[in-house]
């Protein structure tokens, strides 16, 4: 695989709860012109219409209106696409955030299944060593939940729970999303100024607006 940056990532949006993180993540992307491959389960549907009252009747005019028509650096696969660009490894990309991931996904990709595309997609990141990012959000968590991620853990991946901080002090839902999603961002590899960072200077923390 070659070393070059392709600005390409895929965002993956399941059914855990959260959906608001993959959809910040996603605006943050497009705003730093990266572009972005996003497959969405059905279960992650149904909580983008009940957390974010997304429109999920028309998928495709409620990716336009939630993110604009982006031609060059966005595309919208649909999750049975298995003749998509990001479901073979010789489509470069930089990597694949899970973006909130369900229990079911997270155990799916720990074991080798692939029976979706977001499934097939990060079992492309693992077989060409590619960077794979996983949010899980779930809680409390059962011993197959954790035995799974310590799967996946010794194969590379970064497992970043939804696990918000509070020392930056946080004024609103927005403030914690933004800490979650910077911590993501950090994990691609992205510089970002997204969240409130613990200062090294002043032994305090840097409110960034």
């Amino acid at each position: 695989m070659s070393n070059k940056e392709t600005r390409r990532w895929i965002v993956g949006i399941t059914g855990a709860s959260g959906s608001i993180y993959g959809a910040t993540l996603i605006r943050y992307l497009l705003r730093e012109k990266y572009t972005v491959h996003l497959v969405i389960t059905d279960a992650g549907w149904r909580v983008l219409h009940d957390e974010l009252g997304w429109n999920t009747s028309k998928r495709n005019e409620a990716i336009i209106e939630q993110f604009g028509d982006q031609h060059l650096n966005f595309k919208y696969h649909p999750i049975q696409d298995i003749g998509a660009s990001i479901a073979s490894g010789s489509y470069q990309v930089d990597g694949m955030v899970i973006i909130p991931c369900s229990m079911g996904s997270l155990a799916a990709i720990a074991n080798g299944f692939s029976n979706n595309l977001l499934q097939r997609a990060a079992d492309v990141m693992l077989k060409e060593r590619r960077k794979l990012i996983i949010v899980p959000r779930e809680t409390p968590l059962s011993a197959i939940h954790l035995e799974n991620m310590l799967k996946l853990a010794k194969l590379g991946v970064t497992i970043a729970p939804a696990m918000p901080a509070f020392y930056h002090k946080p004024d609103n839902i927005e403030d914690m999303v933004r800490f979650m999603v910077g911590k993501a961002m950090d994990s691609m590899g992205i510089d970002n100024q997204v969240y409130s960072r613990w200062g090294e200077d002043d032994g305090g923390f840097t409110k960034n607006t």
